[in-house]
């Protein structure tokens, strides 16, 4: 059986094409998610919705905490990890990580950016060697673990080679700190034109959702 753990980080709480001004990152995650089960209904979908809920913030008592050797943290700093502790958790049952994600601002909404920085914790999901070439140790890379991102902006470009290529904050900013904790394996979708409406977004659109099914049936077959 294979467990799916799906995020979705968008403040809009409904998904395009079904609810007014809904999320098209939403949109992609839930088509991600259903077309899966669809043919594998047994397969666990671990679901965290960040974007109603997000995770704390890294405060200087997490700091503290995350920092201090596990067997000498005082009963308040095993508090203040615990949501840590149970964010990584996900992760570590997960086979595929499937985050839907829009761009705001070039960058990823706050909520994600706190899932991310509760997520890369010393000696839980990495830790640092320096007596290495590369002193960071992935925690995580004991097995394949798959990431799929679901994304939304505002217009085109932002894939690599395009005009704004150089703006996209957002894949770097998700992929960056993945891969410090061994998840290197990354399948981007992503719905281009959501400020330009029309055909340009429908098309936009259209292409995503075929190219979800088609990223669905190659990772099952795998």
């Amino acid at each position: 059986m294979t467990t799916l753990l799906h995020i979705d980080a968008s403040a809009r709480p409904g998904r395009s094409g079904t609810h007014v001004h809904g999320s098209h990152s939403r949109r992609l995650s839930h088509h991600f998610v259903s077309t899966w089960r669809a043919t594998r209904p047994d397969d666990e979908v671990i679901y965290r919705d960040i974007g109603a809920t997000p995770p704390s913030n890294v405060t200087g008592e997490w700091i503290a905490s995350g920092y201090t050797p596990a067997e000498q943290r005082e009963p308040w700093m095993h508090a203040v990890l615990a949501e840590s502790d149970a964010l990584i958790a996900e992760i570590r049952r997960a086979d595929v990580l499937v985050i839907g994600v829009p761009m705001y601002n070039f960058g990823m909404p706050a909520p994600l950016k706190s899932w991310i920085d509760n997520i890369v914790r010393i000696g839980s999901t990495f830790n640092y060697d320096p007596s290495r070439e590369n002193p960071y140790v992935p925690l995580l890379a004991e097995r394949t673990r798959r990431t799929v991102l679901l994304t939304s902006c505002g217009s085109s470009g932002y894939r690599p080679g395009g005009f704004q290529a150089h703006l996209d904050l957002l894949t770097p900013g998700i992929t960056a700190p993945l891969s410090l904790l061994g998840l290197d394996e990354v399948h981007s979708v992503a719905i281009e034109h959501a400020e330009d409406h029309g055909d340009l977004l429908d098309c936009s659109i259209a292409d995503a959702l075929a190219r979800v099914e088609a990223l669905v049936a190659e990772l099952q077959a795998a």
